[in-house]
């Protein structure tokens, strides 16, 4: 299993909002709109489809929609896309998207056909052919298939991109799902094979026995052609833990490792052992990365400081220990523990494990190298892998069986290359390169920095025209997450760049706290009560883009999706002067009552928690959808979501947008009705999704 739980995007203005809000009291009246929290029900869904009605017949109406819907599609459905690769045995897998396949085909080719400019696929799996036949409407969520043999593969199937899955034994030899193979039914669930006729499975086994965020924590082993009821359990978390999941690794020596992660909250988990003898606790900190098993040893980086066996490691370290060290029952007392320990500037994106070596995506001033590491008698010794300077890294397949691996290197004004690395030797070759999507001619990328309300330094990339003219005039749109750990890092967007910054736009991208991108502290700068900083450095971000003369509030909008679509549900309200467009995509907005929505519990590790009467003192004061105020000059907002998002769920939208209808305000609303937290489960509707966004900021920024 490669995919584990991780616990883990200038003073020149008065605030006229914030103040207000900050009087707030516990007692608030009764909300008129819970009804909307019903996701689909008949008169949610007329509300719905009345407001996607009249907002869609005003954008589509543009007469720019059109062509930006065509050059949308036109580049996520060009055929000369870099088929991301991932890599199964000695074969190279892809799932795919044109056209022709809107759901999506499974295919795979060797690792020599896959470097010619043409390869020849083989079709495993098509997904459109298999919604028809079975009358369904399924997503593709991924496929595990283990090490060794990697003769039988556990497919997961969405419907309409929801996080709950159905899971089913697919026989890739036969390029068909096994005639009474294992079917989980469907549900938030996650399993692994622990042999040939065994899997581990956590999952709602009986109606109810969920945590209070929705997901398992009950885990059991299942035979093959075994009931569900008939089950056996192995360990069993508690109902106000997030979530509890399996995971077993293994290593190109035959080592393997079964690990339950009982996570109790968003960020910490107890990781434990299950032995022929039963469970052992290792004894890891509880903010722990755990990225796979090398020569027996399990590869994990720790999020917080963390003393081991008399040795210290700092927060963000790359560390190796074998399960009985961390079990206390072997010395663990040696210093070739660490292999990397970041800097106060840098941080570890990624890790991934190959046959024999570490490979780590490593940020310096939010700007990546590759690096692959091996165990010595000496210590771990590195090799840095090909890539630009000022790019963005990211590993996208790690071989198992030996030590290539593929991994990608872009910017914002470079395509994207693909490159394929023995990570043994550190020898590397471009073997993909995505063609140019739009004229980047005569744009310049500049990393500034502002200050923030507490003295932090906050750093922001500026996408422009080489000749820009400082004058305030020039359409800008900022981008940011801030939060979850989750860094924001310079990349290739082909569509901001045909629809924005070609016609031009300035694009910018800031690091503010909440990220990852400054390793752990980072992030924790903005937990909980302390979130106040993380808006502040988004606020100081806009300012600085004004004071600098780049672009204007009449010429400034903002965008942020998921835990960014809250980021911009509170610079709304806080700084209504500063924006002329909000983009704010399947957001949170209700903050008093997000524990009780969807997967919402989950993250009271992030948020805080009502339950709490400091944090909910807290919440109250910055919760979007409970500090809309009448008579404030608010912009006209976009409100982008889906009715298939069952993890922040369309409701915070929804209400938002009704609270403002009941205020008179204006905005417009589009719930795709597929998609889940992506807001869209395919190709058209990405294109039909980035089109809309980019006529409405055109109408605000540009006209």
């Amino acid at each position: 299993m490669r995919a584990l739980l991780a616990l883990a995007a200038v003073a020149l203005f008065a605030n006229p909002v914030r103040s207000v809000s900050q009087t707030m009291t516990t007692a608030l009246p009764a909300d008129p709109y819970l009804w909307l929290e019903e996701t689909e029900s008949p008169r949610a869904l007329e509300w719905v489809k009345s407001h996607n009605t009249r907002s869609l017949a005003i954008l589509k109406a543009d007469p720019r929609y059109a062509p930006f819907h065509a050059e949308a599609l036109k580049v996520l459905e060009a055929t000369d896309r870099i088929p991301a690769p991932s890599l199964i045995g000695s074969e190279v897998y892809n799932f795919w998207q044109d056209a022709e396949h809107v759901r999506g085909l499974w295919r795979r080719t060797s690792v020599a056909e896959y470097a010619r400019s043409q390869p020849a696929w083989e079709t495993v799996l098509d997904l459109d052919a298999l919604s028809k036949a079975e009358n369904a409407n399924w997503v593709w969520k991924g496929a595990s298939c283990p090490a060794p043999k990697f003769d039988r593969c556990l497919i997961s199937l969405s419907d309409g991109g929801e996080d709950a899955v159905r899971v089913r034994e697919f026989d890739p030899a036969a390029k068909a799902f096994k005639p009474g193979g294992f079917d989980l039914p469907r549900g938030k669930q996650g399993a692994d094979w622990l042999d040939d006729d065994t899997l581990i499975v956590a999952r709602e086994w009986t109606p109810g026995a969920v945590t209070h965020s929705g997901y398992p924590y009950i885990v059991k082993t299942l035979k093959r052609g075994q009931p569900l009821d008939e089950a056996a359990e192995v360990f069993r978390g508690e109902v106000g833990d997030v979530a509890v999941d399996p995971a077993v690794l293994l290593d190109a020596r035959g080592h393997k490792l079964i690990l339950i992660v009982r996570a109790t909250s968003f960020f910490e988990a107890e990781v434990t052992q299950i032995t022929d003898v039963g469970p052992r606790r290792l004894a890891l900190p509880l903010k722990t990365k755990l990225h796979g098993l090398l020569d027996g040893a399990l590869i994990f980086t720790v999020e917080q400081d963390w003393r081991f066996s008399g040795v210290d490691y700092k927060s963000g370290s790359l560390l190796a220990f074998t399960p009985d060290q961390l079990a206390g029952q072997v010395s663990a007392t040696a210093s070739d523990h660490l292999i990397l320990a970041p800097g106060p500037r840098q941080s570890i994106e990624q890790v991934d494990v190959t046959a024999g070596r570490v490979i780590a995506a490593v940020y310096d001033n939010v700007r990546g190298q590759m690096i692959a590491f091996r165990p010595t008698a000496e210590g771990w010794k590195s090799t840095r892998l090909p890539a630009a300077d000022d790019s963005s890294v990211g590993v996208l397949a790690a071989s198992e069986i030996d030590d290539s691996v593929y991994y990608n290197v872009d910017g914002f004004l470079d395509p994207t290359r693909l490159w394929r690395a023995d990570a043994a030797t550190g020898e590397a070759k471009a073997v993909k390169s995505l063609p140019a999507r739009f004229d980047a001619a005569g744009l310049v990328v500049d990393q500034h920095e502002t200050t923030s309300t507490d003295g932090a330094k906050i750093p922001y990339f500026v996408v422009r025209k080489k000749g820009l003219t400082f004058d305030g005039s020039n359409p800008t749109l900022l981008y940011a997450y801030g939060g979850f750990q989750a860094s924001m890092l310079p990349s290739y967007s082909a569509t901001i760049g045909k629809l924005w910054l070609e016609r031009g736009g300035v694009y910018v991208l800031a690091n503010i706290r909440g990220g990852g991108e400054f390793g752990p502290a980072w992030h924790e700068a903005g937990l909980k009560t302390k979130r106040q900083l993380i808006y502040d450095d988004f606020a100081a971000v806009g300012k600085d883009l004004i004071a600098r003369q780049i672009t204007s509030p009449r010429r400034l909008g903002i965008e942020g999706g998921s835990n960014g679509g809250l980021l911009m549900g509170v610079e709304f309200n806080q700084h209504p002067e500063l924006w002329h467009a909000v983009v704010i995509q399947v957001p949170l907005l209700d903050m008093l009552r997000f524990e009780k929505l969807g997967a919402g519990a989950s993250w009271v590790g992030e948020y805080g928690s009502v339950s709490n009467p400091d944090e909910r003192k807290f919440l109250a004061s910055i919760s979007p959808y409970h500090n809309l105020k009448p008579g404030v000059a608010y912009p006209e907002p976009f409100f982008v979501t889906s009715t298939k998002d069952d993890r922040v769920t369309p409701v915070h939208a929804r209400k938002m947008a009704a609270r403002m209808e009941e205020m008179g305000l204006p905005f417009f609303y589009f719930e795709n009705t597929d998609g889940g937290h992506a807001a869209s489960a395919n190709q058209a509707q990405r294109a039909e999704r980035v089109a809309l966004e980019f006529v409405y900021l055109s109408r605000k920024l540009m006209d």
